[in-house]
């Protein structure tokens, strides 16, 4: 496949130019024209583009790329080194920002819903990011804390009232990565808990305060599942495997 090729496929995949985004989505840095064999990824670390080169990558796509609206336009330290080893070894970039969270196929938050199990019912917030539903079988809250444990490798952060404990949960809202101010929005619906990757200072309080529980998932566990499902996607037509590199911030 040709790179202006692929990049066509991704664009149109990911519906990439309805999204109002602060990182540029697409080709992000310029590799060699024919691409055989890709790799997917949650983030543009030097640890997955040093597997792509030592895979013979032509291309790598990632959910968190290089460059970010607001960031320093110096290219120097490990910026200049991941730079650098892409364009030494003629690597293509592509990063999927707010597309690959939001898509309704293939989406961090789609993926993560269906490997669940739960009933997608809808979305909600900003650009239509996050999803609510229902579990198929209502469970405890510590119930629910050991799947998503079994399903994303990293125990969550639960924040709930007492009386959460007992109660069954049923109605759920989800959202990947630092979503955590979506939080209010999901107390709107109705539901019994909150789900997203990040938790900040004053997220508990609320939850608490709005007789709500809420999971802090980790920010990269819930985004592999748009990496995955898109690596998939594409082998349609290339060569394409998901790498993941565990980050221990979650």
């Amino acid at each position: 496949m040709e790179r202006d090729e692929l990049t066509r496929l991704l664009d149109n995949i990911l519906e990439s130019a309805k999204f109002d985004d602060y990182a540029p989505n697409g080709l992000q840095v310029e590799g060699r024209s024919a691409i055989r064999r890709a790799i997917t990824g949650v983030t543009a670390s030097q640890a997955l583009i040093d597997e792509a080169v030592r895979r013979n990558a032509d291309a790598v796509i990632v959910h968190h790329g290089l460059f970010w609206r607001g960031d320093s336009s110096v290219v120097t330290g490990y910026r200049k080194r991941r730079l650098a080893a892409l364009l030494a070894h003629d690597i293509n970039l592509y990063a999927y920002h707010l597309p690959l969270d939001a898509h309704p196929n293939l989406g961090n938050n789609a993926e993560w819903g269906r490997a669940m199990g739960w009933q997608i019912e809808g979305t909600f917030g900003r650009q239509s990011l996050g999803f609510y539903g229902r579990l198929q079988t209502p469970c405890s809250l510590l119930s629910l804390a050991s799947h998503l444990e079994e399903a994303l490798l990293r125990a969550p952060l639960v924040v709930a009232p007492e009386n959460m404990r007992e109660r069954l949960i049923s109605r759920i809202a989800w959202c990947s990565g630092g979503s955590q101010n979506y939080i209010e929005e999901a107390v709107a619906l109705g539901v019994d808990a909150f789900l997203s990757g990040e938790i900040s200072e004053q997220t508990p309080h609320v939850a608490l305060e709005s007789g709500i529980a809420y999971l802090a998932c980790g920010h990269h566990a819930s985004e592999r599942f748009g990496p995955m499902a898109l690596a998939k996607r594409l082998s349609e037509y290339i060569e394409c495997e998901f790498v993941d590199y565990p980050n221990p911030a979650g």
